[in-house]
């Protein structure tokens, strides 16, 4: 039953990460986006992938159920989709940089 909330929680926040990616490609700028909470949601997903593989190590093959399985792969995409935000807030702080001096030549 545990394992079915589990699912619930990653599709959840599966389902909302391409949104924030799209979101914040879209405005070109990083005003507004947290770096320290997008590090420690990076951080909880690299901290689950571990500990799955630590169950994993311990309970072999008899660990992997559907269910199990579908939580490991969505804690892979999600990772994915949150690193691709990270990327695309660097690509944002950089476009800030662009236009504050920019603004600054315009002065």
């Amino acid at each position: 039953m545990a394992e079915i909330f589990e699912i619930g929680m990653v599709l959840c926040f599966g389902a909302s990460w391409p949104f924030n990616v799209i979101r914040a490609y879209k405005a070109r700028t990083a005003k507004g986006t947290s770096l320290l909470f997008t590090l420690l949601i990076e951080i909880g997903y690299i901290s689950a992938i571990i500990g799955k593989f630590i169950l994993i190590s311990q309970q072999g093959t008899a660990y992997w159920t559907p269910s199990r399985a579908i939580a490991f792969v969505f804690y892979w995409i999600n990772l994915i989709m949150v690193t691709a935000g990270l990327v695309i807030y660097f690509r944002n702080k950089k476009l800030d940089a662009k236009a504050a001096k920019a603004n600054e030549a315009k002065a």
